[in-house]
């Protein structure tokens, strides 16, 4: 019943604001010291008592990284570079796809049931529950932010100066943040009324890392599955950051507009999708 719940909130007219997106900035801008707060307690809390603490957060997403690097780029032995087409080392091309993608899969599971871990936070009247997923999303790059410093490290101790283009990266992770806020927003909402969302969402996550150019080159892939890739609205995220981190120039440039916009509209319709639904969260929590 609180699937169908959920489904007739949305459908249901509301009065939605056609400045909720401007609502929701100057909210942030109000309680900007408690969205921090509780992205420091997310990033601390989901370790805490542990010997190591917090520093799982860093050290599962560089356990992942380096078994990819190690099957990939070792025992496949899988070169590339060296060329003007393909400019750096294969561990270069796996990691600039691989970073961005770790990241957003976290938000995702993290954002699935940001509304349905914190019933008693959503049901206090006056707690700003819009900040649930934003926290999640957030503390999703933490891993991310590390493990782009690391490639940079290496590219400029096995390649030099890394290209200017790597001064895009804080544009592309603004674009990603934007998404996953986005998407965050609508998978919140939903794993309130759908408690298997978190699950689905880890199946589907795993399978779609092997969908977008991560591991391979478009190139490699037979013509008949390579509609797949481009059908992939995930894809241009990672073809963004493989142009600024990988080829060092605008190799795939439809991809910058698609998901440059499509961030920030789908932000937009995720919060939106939220506010509609944010009045039925505490009948199905």
């Amino acid at each position: 019943m609180s699937a169908l719940t959920g489904i007739r909130a949305l459908l249901r007219p509301a009065a939605i604001s056609e400045c909720a997106e401007i609502e929701l900035l100057r909210l942030l801008r109000r309680r900007r010291a408690l969205l921090g707060e509780m992205v420091r307690r997310e990033l601390t809390q989901q370790y805490a008592g542990q010997v190591l603490g917090a520093l799982w957060a860093v050290g599962h997403p560089l356990a992942q990284i380096g078994v990819y690097v190690f099957l990939f780029a070792v025992v496949f032995n899988t070169k590339i570079g060296g060329t003007y087409a393909l400019p750096l080392d294969y561990t270069t091309y796996l990691l600039s796809g691989l970073l961005p993608w770790i990241g957003f899969q976290q938000s995702l599971l993290l954002t699935s049931t940001a509304i349905s871990s914190n019933a008693s936070l959503v049901k206090q009247v006056v707690f700003p529950i819009e900040i649930l997923p934003l926290k999640s999303a957030i503390s999703s790059l933490a891993p991310q932010l590390i493990g782009t410093a690391g490639l940079v490290a290496y590219v400029f101790f096995t390649h030099g100066i890394p290209p200017v283009t790597y001064l895009l990266v804080p544009l592309l992770f603004a674009c990603q943040l934007a998404a996953m806020a986005g998407i965050g927003f609508l998978l919140a909402a939903t794993g309130a009324f759908l408690r298997d969302l978190k699950d689905i969402v880890q199946v589907l996550a795993l399978i779609n890392a092997y969908l977008m150019p991560i591991f391979y080159l478009p190139s490699w892939v037979p013509d008949l599955f390579r509609p797949v890739i481009y059908l992939n609205p995930f894809s241009y995220m990672i073809w963004c950051y493989q142009d600024a981190l990988y080829f060092g120039r605008f190799e795939h440039p439809a991809a910058w507009p698609i998901f440059g916009i499509g961030a920030f509209l789908l932000f937009g319709f995720g919060y939106r999708a939220f506010r509609r639904l944010k009045p039925a969260f505490g009948n199905v929590l």
